[in-house]
């Protein structure tokens, strides 16, 4: 069964105070909603958190995916993603990773990139995409690439090691912007509840 790991340490410092992930969506917390979808496609869910106490510390422990603590979380993406991929094992040859603040983002289109392994099976990373082609989430990495993740990253996260696979990277449209959409701010969020006509 291949991982889904979910990024939600980040501090979401330009909600001016409110949890973005913590946030309803559907009648849950975003980040509730994630773990859902997720554990729809896998049985191994872990998720990069803050260290406790801390409520998505708390909302990850009262279900049955795994919390991953990461210690050093302030120092951006790149800790989260150094943390949790280091959880893998030799077992895993693909994991796919998911940011915790993508309202939109549905169980089937995790499918759908998890299906291009077989339909590509070439390449090295399989990412959702706009569909315009603009790269989004989520991504699966192949496990010749894990050991990138080991390396000091910037808050640019994989960027780089999506970079270098060049022609080995293959995207997957999906509809809209959903897999690049994310809500950052409080004005983000009441535009994206006024398309969704929810008050």
């Amino acid at each position: 069964m291949m991982p889904i790991l979910i990024l939600a340490a980040g501090a979401a410092s330009r909600m001016r105070g409110t949890d973005k992930l913590m946030q309803d969506v559907d009648g849950q917390p975003l980040l509730a909603r994630q773990i859902q979808i997720a554990q729809a496609v896998s049985t191994d869910v872990r998720v990069a958190v803050p260290p406790p106490p801390h409520l998505r510390y708390d909302l990850v422990a009262q279900t049955t995916a795994h919390p991953v603590t990461v210690k050093d979380a302030a120092q951006g993406m790149g800790a989260s993603l150094r943390t949790i991929f280091a959880t893998l094992g030799p077992q895993d040859t693909h994991a796919m990773l998911l940011l915790g603040d993508l309202p939109d983002i549905t169980e089937n289109d995790l499918r759908k990139v998890q299906q291009a392994i077989r339909t590509c099976p070439d390449a090295l990373i399989w990412r959702g995409a706009t569909e315009d082609g603009r790269g989004g989430h989520p991504i699966i990495f192949e496990r010749t690439l894990f050991p990138a993740f080991a390396k000091p990253l910037g808050d640019d996260g994989g960027r780089d090691i999506v970079k270098q696979a060049g022609n080995k990277v293959h995207l997957v449209p999906l509809p809209g912007t959903r897999a690049r959409l994310d809500l950052d701010t409080p004005e983000d969020w009441a535009a994206w509840r006024a398309t969704r006509h929810i008050t």
